[in-house]
């Protein structure tokens, strides 16, 4: 589709919208926060055990060689309970059926170099069950019913199986968006073994689709390198933890805001979403139960706009070896792990280490961060960790090698690097200072695209956060680290000036960013895909199109096609209303 078919598209969307909207019911009373908070403070924590995620195979095995498979998986509208005295929920959740469907969705485990295939089927309602804004560019279907895409988060996708924000499609394949193509994803699986999930991705509504529950992970491993680290393994052993945070009505009913900040302006839209309840794998505040040993936690912030800075008490430290898809070079011993929506550690943590029986993972991130709101009673706590009494564990085999997995190193291939692009990120605010939007180099999604890479290129990405709040930045298809994080000196002025040229070398980016360095964490010293952008700083990205593993291999599909890929904001809220643009590959 191109740029112009967009435009046009999108214009006509909304004003589909704006009648949708006048024929709608009217929104239900507005809840106070004295009321969500009183729910949330209702329910007692640690009296759920930590779910197990259920787990569909992305491979099936012949003869013992694991074989590409195909799997059916379907968007549901169904009921969960999110807490013992809570009310069922109704959510939207993937499952292979209704009755199998769960929040978060199965964890897909693919086969590094095996390919899974994967038809994704809708058969959600004709109506949301949350608010949603048509004032925004938004997936709207003439005939009703709820657009979705699926989008494996860090995935190398071919463009067709990405999840194009309009690559949406209404139950039963009714309606389609402008650029969806076929039912049938196809995920290479040629990336390193590592940490994915997958979630919604439909235009403009991101956020309510993934708050309703549409969320899940997808592991890929290597079973050689697997059996070479000899980490702890095995579903006791190894486990996903998907944190995110939810307010609910006193009916168990999930909590979305009906009425926006500017209502003249967007009449549901808000800039940031915060949950009263922090929920780990679909339960508010569990326990798990562990024995004295090393146990493997693959954490994910599934969350729509909440930073988490998590810790362990009774000084037990993590052993992080991972960062969002890729393994670290050497294992960091922290005390605590500072993670962005969507953003993933791979962490080991010794029980054997405590005379302590009883661990809570607690969080202390400001909200919106970093400059936000304190955590309160509530969203200060994430789960309990009960250890079995007694000494530690003689089964327990595993260990955490010194050194992990190596890859290109990131300073290396700055050489390589021909293409240098500025990124700069804008929030525009009323006078009163409420947000209305907020863009990625004051452009619209729908504006003419300008960031055209070469396939197999190197470039450098320079990202200005010129707003307030801290970003997850976030690329499909390509890898990339930060490098370099230096704070801009006379931000007023820079910002003045870039508010009238958006242009960082015209208004001379090089004299401003001339403030202290801060160092790229040694967690975060590896190929990612979401970086943390600092408020008034200009972060360095060393940004690969290419797979990045042992060596450099190009893509196994041809990367130019279209609906082509997109970069974003990955606060959803942020992103819907539209901190995201898209992006063309080239030969």
């Amino acid at each position: 589709m191109n740029t112009g078919t967009l435009s046009v598209w999108v214009l006509s969307m909304i004003l589909v919208g704006w009648a949708t909207t006048e024929a709608q019911t009217p929104p239900p009373p507005s809840v106070t926060a004295a009321t969500l908070l009183q729910v949330a403070s209702s329910l007692q924590m640690y009296v759920d055990e930590l779910p197990q995620i259920p787990k569909l195979f992305g491979y099936t095995m012949v003869n013992g060689v694991p074989r590409p498979t195909n799997l059916t998986i379907g968007m549901y509208e169904t009921t969960w309970k999110f807490h013992r005295d809570l009310p069922a929920t109704t959510v939207f959740a993937y499952g292979t059926s209704a009755a199998k469907a769960t929040v978060p969705g199965p964890t897909i485990e693919a086969i590094q170099n095996v390919p899974t295939y994967v038809t994704w089927q809708n058969f959600l309602p004709r109506s949301h069950i949350l608010p949603w804004d048509p004032t925004i560019p938004t997936a709207i279907p003439k005939n009703g019913g709820v657009p979705t895409v699926v989008h494996l988060h860090g995935g190398i996708s071919p463009p067709q199986s990405d999840g194009h924000t309009l690559a949406w499609f209404t139950a039963n394949f009714a309606e389609t968006g402008p650029t969806w193509t076929q039912k049938t994803y196809t995920y290479p699986n040629t990336q390193h073994a590592g940490n994915l999930w997958y979630h919604d991705h439909a235009l403009g509504l991101t956020r309510v689709n993934l708050l309703a529950g549409l969320i899940a992970p997808y592991i890929i491993r290597n079973i050689s390198l697997d059996a070479r680290l000899n980490l702890p393994l095995g579903p006791m052993f190894d486990r996903v933890l998907m944190i995110f945070d939810r307010s609910f009505n006193k009916d168990g009913s999930l909590y979305m805001n009906s009425t926006g900040d500017n209502p003249t302006i967007h009449p549901q839209w808000q800039p940031e979403y915060f949950g009263d309840a922090v929920i780990v794998n679909g339960k508010a505040w569990p326990y798990l139960q562990v024995q004295r040993r090393r146990y493997r936690f693959r954490i994910i912030n599934t969350s729509n706009a909440r930073y988490y800075h998590l810790s362990l008490t009774n000084n037990l430290t993590f052993t992080q070896i991972g960062s969002d898809g890729s393994y670290l070079p050497n294992p960091v011993d922290t005390q605590t792990i500072l993670l962005g929506p969507s953003e993933g550690a791979d962490v080991v943590v010794d029980f054997s280490k405590t005379a302590a029986n009883e661990i809570i993972l607690t969080n202390d991130a400001p909200y919106a961060y970093p400059s936000g709101n304190p955590v309160d009673q509530l969203n200060s706590k994430v789960m309990k960790l009960i250890i079995q009494p007694g000494p530690p564990c003689q089964t327990d085999h595993s260990h955490v090698p010194p050194k992990l997995k190596t890859y290109p190193v990131a300073s290396n291939a700055i050489g390589m690097a021909h293409t240098t692009r500025y990124i700069t990120l804008y929030e525009y605010l009323t006078p009163a200072g409420t947000s209305t939007h907020l863009y990625i180099n004051g452009l619209r999604f729908e504006d003419p695209v300008t960031e055209t890479p070469r396939v197999g290129s190197t470039e450098i990405w320079e990202v200005i956060n010129l707003t307030g709040d801290n970003h997850p930045f976030h690329m499909h298809l390509a890898a990339f680290q930060a490098v370099k994080i230096q704070q801009l000196v006379d931000l007023a002025g820079f910002t003045s000036c870039m508010t009238q040229l958006n242009n960082a070398i015209s208004c001379n980016i090089t004299g401003h960013a001339t403030g202290p360095l801060v160092d790229v964490p040694l967690t975060e010293r590896t190929w990612k895909n979401v970086v943390k952008m600092a408020p008034g700083y200009k972060t360095t990205l060393v940004v690969q199109f290419f797979v990045v593993d042992d060596e450099y291999t190009m893509y196994p599909f041809d990367a130019t096609a279209e609906p082509g890929y997109v970069y974003h904001c990955h606060i959803l809220d942020h992103e819907d209303n539209a901190m995201i643009r898209p992006m063309k590959l080239v030969h």
